[in-house]
């Protein structure tokens, strides 16, 4: 078995062993909960990924994410797709083809979505003899290069196309209600988000990265924001909004975030909107006489001062808040793990790389940001609007203000900007880290007085393997740092995907 600890905890998944008897759409609930609503953690923790992302600050203690602080991995990933064999065995009993085809889809997207989760932390991984211990009563499993592990997961995502095009519609499925067309058009679009994180290998034959990417782009792809790889929040216990305090979820940790300056400026840099639906006004700026329709009334922290600095704007309200939303409604918005305007985004960066053709790269881009902001126009009432409220007019006009120009790194440079300002609260799975560990963009600031990485003259690039598998599987762990760090592995060390 594999297991570890990470900063967003684990679900506990369902044991096959535990009882005599089990089926198929339960096991493919348990499954979901834990890549989903599992891997989304409330309160506290739910924050946790979007201090590493600069979004947020953290003023009731020295956060290690804020300050780029990473420590280790876990492994528990891999240990929820132990039940993915027994989900596929009872679904053989339904009788029924097409359904069977969904959960083996499923199946398949599960593994490729646990398995690239795992390995974008820390690098090479097991992955062909991972879930071995029961079949096989191997429970020190091998780890496969990174290359194999990205080889394995462009596969799966293939055979998860090719199952879901044959499927039906099939039970335990709280994301899409069991529907297998929703379900293709995610699996697609997942591997443009994988193929476009190998965009250093597009010289590499076997991967065949701009081939690949363009055989993908032109399957079944997300249509709009009702695709979202999302959560939807009720009001009840345990299944609000991560960060709402309501009757049904104690909150205690609502008066410590800060919104950074890094979404903030950038916003206000474009007169973007959006600003108004993520974050409170100043309280200091408020006495002063600002308004709430201001942009001028909203104020970032830059996310490497020193603590002692944040927590000093904090205590003088020098500061924005998020918005109240986020706090006030158990449903403030579905939370999203990936949502359609990344893919458009994702096809704007592969039109200007020259990947694709048929379609603008300003035509992707507008579509990406045009649906982040129909998003938020929908799931937010207008009394949390601050008067400014993005009514169709002017999320049409929008992307013309910000269209994109100059040479293609430029280019690129605002894609990315905009992809990280569309995911305020969204893609909990670093998904904004990663993009800047990926291009650089947006810049982060790096302090060195501040800085908690060491040397603290640059930003750490993956996390360390867990202590588990140093206790319990040794000897292929040594073998994998060997091959890829020298036999170092600390955070600084830079895994295959990024050379």
């Amino acid at each position: 078995m594999l297991w570890g600890c990470t900063k967003k905890f684990d679900a506990i998944n369902t044991n096959p062993n535990s009882s005599l008897d089990s089926r198929a759409d339960w096991l493919a609930t348990s499954m979901l909960n834990s890549v989903t609503a599992g891997d989304i953690s409330s309160t506290k923790s739910f924050m946790q990924p979007f201090m590493l992302g600069k979004y947020i600050l953290w003023s009731e203690d020295q956060e290690s994410y804020q300050y780029n602080s990473l420590g280790q991995a876990g492994f528990g990933r891999i240990v929820v797709l132990r039940n993915v064999a027994p989900m596929l065995k009872y679904a053989k009993t339904l009788g029924d083809p097409a359904q069977y085809s969904s959960y083996l889809g499923l199946a398949h997207f599960l593994r490729a979505w646990q398995f690239f989760q795992t390995t974008m932390q820390v690098g090479d991984i097991p992955y062909t003899d991972a879930l071995k211990g029961e079949t096989d009563k191997d429970v020190r499993p091998a780890y496969d290069a990174q290359k194999t592990v990205f080889l394995g997961i462009l596969k799966e995502l293939d055979q998860a196309d090719s199952a879901f095009a044959n499927g039906g519609t099939f039970a335990g499925d709280f994301i899409y209600n069991g529907s297998a067309a929703k379900w293709r058009r995610l699996s697609n679009s997942f591997q443009l988000y994988v193929l476009m994180n190998l965009y250093k290998k597009t010289n590499d034959n076997d991967l065949n990265v701009i081939q690949r990417f363009k055989d993908v782009a032109s399957r079944p792809l997300m249509q709009s924001y009702a695709d979202n790889f999302a959560v939807t929040y009720i009001d009840a216990k345990g299944s609000s909004y991560p960060w709402s305090k309501t009757s049904k979820q104690n909150n205690s940790f609502t008066i410590y975030p800060m919104v950074s300056s890094t979404l903030i400026d950038s916003l206000k840099a474009n007169n973007d909107r959006r600003l108004f639906y993520y974050a409170e006004p100043s309280d200091s700026l408020k006495k002063k006489g600002f308004t709430a329709d201001n942009f001028n009334s909203y104020l970032g922290i830059e996310p490497s001062d020193a603590y002692s600095k944040t927590t000093a704007s904090r205590s003088n309200g020098a500061f924005s808040d998020v918005n109240k939303r986020y706090v006030d409604l158990y449903n403030a918005e579905p939370v999203g793990l990936f949502n359609y305007w990344d893919q458009q985004f994702i096809l704007a960066e592969a039109t200007v790389r020259g990947w694709i053709t048929g379609g603008t790269a300003q035509s992707y881009y507008a579509a990406g940001i045009q649906s982040s902001m129909n998003f938020l126009a929908n799931f937010t009432p207008a009394n949390y609007t601050h008067g400014m409220a993005m009514d169709p007019a002017y999320i049409t006009a929008y992307p013309a203000t910000v269209a994109l120009t100059g040479t293609a790194e430029n280019q690129i440079k605002q894609i990315i900007t905009q992809k990280f300002l569309a995911g305020f609260l969204q893609g909990a799975d670093y998904n904004a880290w990663y993009e800047f560990r990926r291009t650089g963009y947006p810049l982060f600031k790096l302090n060195t007085s501040t800085n908690l990485n060491t040397p603290s003259n640059q930003f750490p690039v993956r996390w360390t393997y867990p202590q588990t598998e140093l206790n319990n599987n040794a000897a292929n762990y040594k073998t994998a740092i060997q091959s890829q760090y020298s036999g170092i592995d600390d955070v600084n060390q830079v895994m295959w995907l990024l050379k």
